[in-house]
């Protein structure tokens, strides 16, 4: 059933499932309430692999299409009962509105990581684990590191036990990784490895200190993490001034 190429890149075919999906939702063959097929019936269905599926999903969260339950499925929202609270792909179009998300990521994830420290599980351990392994070897490719970054912080959510932190960030999606929205190596002026290197060493502490239950640690090592982020972006809005 999938006819685009097989050469192109993974970002290309997840949008071929995404828009697939979404008229599939919109004419009403996916209704509300509607689980979606696996993520193998998908890649058997598109031919695609288990990343550009993961991907996709992940594009039509953040579209407000669709809501994923741990460990049970992922399901339809629905065009007209898809949330009220939306961030625009447009309302992200300048380093300026990528910003303006991070201040509120840094409310948002600080305590998730704080909270995480004290209530995880080995399984919410294994999956942050398991989504940093990716993204060191997706880094060492040259691959697309964006999926397994917002896996990394979904999975942070998640360990929280309280459901809305898991569904807030499920919802945004992966436009809140600044990259998938602007080329932020470039704009801090900095090589692609070594910023994805950086990130990625971020990353490792905030792991650490929710592994070792300290939210003290968690929660200075995402605020760290996130500050960074948006202050490399500010000093690149500032130097284009």
């Amino acid at each position: 059933m999938n006819m685009l190429p097989a050469v192109r890149r993974p970002r290309t075919l997840a949008v071929g499932v995404v828009e697939t999906l979404s008229q599939r939702i919109r004419e009403g063959s996916l209704r509300a309430g509607d689980k979606l097929p696996t993520e193998a019936e998908i890649m058997e269905e598109f031919g695609v692999s288990r990343t550009v599926v993961r991907e996709a999903i992940s594009k039509l969260q953040a579209a407000g299409l669709v809501r994923t339950r741990h460990g049970v499925g992922t399901f339809v929202v629905g065009v007209v009962d898809a949330p009220t609270f939306r961030i625009d792909p447009e309302q992200l179009a300048t380093v300026r509105d990528v910003i303006a998300v991070l201040e509120l990521r840094i409310s948002l994830e600080t305590e998730a990581a704080a909270l995480a420290a004290v209530r995880r599980t080995e399984e919410n351990l294994q999956v942050m684990r398991d989504a940093l392994q990716a993204f060191s070897q997706q880094l060492d490719t040259d691959g697309d590191t964006v999926g397994h970054d917002f896996r990394f912080h979904l999975e942070i959510a998640r360990a929280t036990q309280n459901p809305h932190f898991g569904e807030l960030m499920s919802y945004v999606g992966t436009m809140l990784i600044p990259r998938s929205r602007v080329n932020t190596a470039r704009v801090a002026d900095t090589e692609r490895h070594e910023y994805l290197r950086r990130v990625n060493g971020e990353h490792e502490n905030i792991y650490s200190a929710i592994a070792n239950q300290d939210p003290e640690a968690a929660r200075a090592a995402m605020r760290t993490h996130l500050s960074n982020s948006r202050e490399r972006l500010r000093r690149a809005q500032s130097n284009a001034h």
